[in-house]
């Protein structure tokens, strides 16, 4: 007979996300989430596999949390720029408040393991492949309604922020960022205009 778990799977790999999203994947080692985690290190093996099997369902579980609230806010009916420029100014925000300089747990993997494992760099493009399409197709319906004009290109500008997005990511890494955030913010939303 099978022995029950004596711990919530789903409340270690939230734990497990909280380390590896303070601490990076390298730096943090297999006796960091023994600890972190309060759980035997073969019964992290039994439950997730090794480190990167438990890093991939940690940043699996991030996704799911982080990407649908964006999408449901830029289908929602009504005007749409509205919706996207207040994403911009809440990346902006969000980043350059990011007193613990975490970042965004996409972006960390992307600069951290994507040039060198597949599996990292499929889920940093399937999220950014997310972002982009729902931007799209919200810029789409902007031109439609006569919120965007005819000669702007939805995909091409959504693109654009992709990037921009991203990189405010980044620069909220780092501290003194603040002021480059807001700017780039300003001179998105002018686009918008």
């Amino acid at each position: 007979m099978a022995r029950t778990k004596e711990f919530d799977p789903d409340a270690v790999l939230q734990r497990a996300l909280e380390l590896f999203w303070e601490r990076g994947y390298e730096a943090t080692s297999m006796a960091d989430l023994v600890e972190r985690l309060g759980i035997a290190r073969a019964s992290i093996y039994a439950t997730f596999g090794g480190k990167h099997d438990l890093y991939l369902k940690a940043l699996e579980r991030y996704l799911r949390t982080a990407d649908p609230s964006l999408a449901e806010t830029l289908s929602r009916p009504g005007p749409v720029l509205p919706a996207v420029r207040a994403l911009i100014e809440r990346y902006a925000e969000e980043s350059a408040g990011d007193r613990r300089r975490r970042g965004c747990l996409v972006v960390n993997t992307a600069v951290e393991l994507a040039a060198r494992d597949a599996e990292a760099a499929r889920l940093v493009e399937s999220s950014w492949s997310f972002l982009e399409a729902s931007l799209t197709s919200a810029l789409m319906r902007a031109r439609a309604q006569g919120e965007l004009p005819p000669e702007k290109d939805p995909r091409a500008l959504a693109r654009f922020l992709l990037v921009l997005l991203q990189g405010m990511r980044v620069l909220g890494r780092a501290p003194a960022g603040e002021e480059r955030l807001r700017d780039a913010a300003r001179e998105a939303l002018s686009l918008l205009a």
